[in-house]
């Protein structure tokens, strides 16, 4: 069964790998662009051209996801300790209040464009909390429909992709990229952890060590999102808190990804300052390797037709969110940091 498992992930993570490389060797004569951005392109490329097979999706897939989540667990030994102490009580709050406008926003703008209360409120937990698994958990909770599922999954993983290129350029106009504000706009807005970790890894490791800080906290909170969205009123013809409800919460169903609680097992071990320095730049290098092959990975499923065949209201739905959300966080970073 082994074996049949590592033949079916073998092209697909093969060929995360041979992108990751080149981006590598690429990178050397453009430094100013990085490997982590050669990655994505390349992998964008490669994905939407001689590279659309089925028999490179579960690699793809692998890397994108299993990779990526063993690289945030190996983020834990890496992270200063000192950047997590500049962060504090005002990244919590940044994070809280970033999260709660941001799904008040996305429900107000999806009234707006009369869409579904359950559509509207996938977005806000899409957005505001960690893209796909967040519309994951909360759509059985919401009795969401699976074209309402679709449909906020791609507005979501497309305005993540503009978010992902686009923040680290904005971040350099502002904060001349400066590690907190930084951290907190790329890991306080993207949408899934993965196009954080890519965001972020252009700028730098310390951006990158910080904004995965942030992101995790949004992660975390998918727990009070789902509970609050359980005691909602989802009749379209009530209001959102009409007490027709009874104060009867639907049921209500979530873990704790285990990639959180392997970040902060090894962030705790690193605090206590026990590890030779030897084996913690091997992790870094693993790290930073895996992170490069999900990169790819991430660029390879990318598909720029589905992205066009979305409809066209449904993208401005997400790009006018993307937009508060943007604004949202630049006003609270000047408030906080």
């Amino acid at each position: 069964m082994m074996k049949n498992s590592i033949k079916i992930l073998f092209p697909g993570l093969l060929l995360s790998l041979l992108l990751s490389i080149l981006s590598q060797l690429l990178a050397q004569f453009l430094p100013t662009v990085g490997a982590a951005l050669l990655a994505i392109l390349l992998g964008l490329i490669a994905g939407n051209t001689f590279f659309q097979q089925p028999i490179f999706d579960a690699g793809t897939k692998f890397a994108e996801k299993r990779l990526l989540e063993i690289a945030i667990v190996l983020n834990g030994l890496t992270l200063d300790f000192q950047l997590m102490r500049e962060i504090g009580l005002a990244g919590l709050l940044f994070v809280l209040l970033q999260m709660t406008l941001t799904i008040v926003a996305a429900y107000g703008i999806g009234r707006l464009f009369r869409f579904t209360k359950v559509f509207s409120l996938l977005m806000g937990a899409g957005n505001a909390v960690c893209g796909t698994a967040a519309i994951g958990t909360v759509s059985p909770i919401l009795d969401a429909k699976s074209k309402e599922k679709g449909m906020s999954i791609t507005a979501v993983n497309v305005m993540g992709t503009f978010l992902m290129m686009g923040l680290p350029l904005l971040a350099a106009l502002l904060y001349d990229q400066a590690v907190v504000p930084t951290s907190a706009l790329i890991g306080g807005v993207i949408q899934s952890v993965g196009q954080v970790v890519a965001s972020a890894k252009i700028v730098g490791d310390d951006v990158l060590h910080l904004a995965t800080v942030f992101k995790l906290l949004r992660v975390l909170m998918i727990a009070g999102v789902a509970l609050i969205f359980s005691r909602l009123n989802l009749k379209e013809e009530e209001p959102l808190f009409h007490s027709s409800t009874k104060g009867t919460a639907r049921s209500v169903s979530f873990t704790i990804p285990w990639f959180i609680i392997g970040f902060l097992l090894f962030f705790g071990i690193r605090s206590l300052d026990i590890l030779p320095e030897s084996f913690l730049s091997f992790s870094s290098n693993v790290r930073s390797q895996f992170e490069i092959m999900a990169l790819a990975a991430i660029g390879m499923r990318i598909r720029v037709a589905e992205i066009a065949k979305e409809g066209p209201k449904v993208l401005l739905y997400g790009l006018t969110l993307s937009v508060v959300q943007v604004v949202l966080a630049i006003f609270l970073i000047s408030i906080f940091f």
